[in-house]
């Protein structure tokens, strides 16, 4: 990757962190409010989040000829199978009983939250174990 584009890159993930770190967002407490429905501060950063995105996704293509850091402009179709709805429910199951996504949780470690290297950790053993289960469910079986 060109020195531009990971430059840029870090200073978007180092804004987003800033973002969620001012907002509360890093805390699991915060989300563990949320989904007990004693706090909605999240479903405003969440609406917020979600009102920038659509705006960048819906007026970029049109007011840019291609985008700042790439050659065009492409959609990538998306397939909503079993894989995806299962996921889905172990990511947000996850979620729920701990309080901790995973883009918080490394917003966190900068605010010294050492404490999420745990979750973080199980995070990357889940992903892990996730690739190594559908390379082996696409390996040929011998006859015999």
């Amino acid at each position: 990757m060109p020195i531009g584009k990971t430059i840029a890159v870090l200073l978007c993930g180092a804004l987003f962190g800033f973002g969620l770190s001012v907002s509360g967002m890093v805390s699991p407490e915060v989300v563990l409010s949320f989904l007990l429905l004693q706090d909605f501060g999240l479903m405003l950063v969440m609406g917020g989040a979600i009102c920038v995105t659509v705006l960048a996704y819906q007026l970029g293509p049109r007011l840019m000829a291609r985008p700042a850091l790439g050659d065009q402009f492409s959609i990538r179709p998306s397939v909503l199978d079993r894989d995806t709805i299962l996921g889905a429910a172990i990511f947000g199951v996850g979620w729920g009983l701990c309080g901790v996504c995973p883009g918080p949780a490394i917003a966190a470690l900068g605010t010294g939250n050492w404490g999420m290297l745990t979750p973080l950790l199980g995070i990357a053993i889940g992903a892990y174990a996730q690739g190594w289960l559908k390379d082996f469910g696409r390996r040929p079986r011998k006859a015999g």
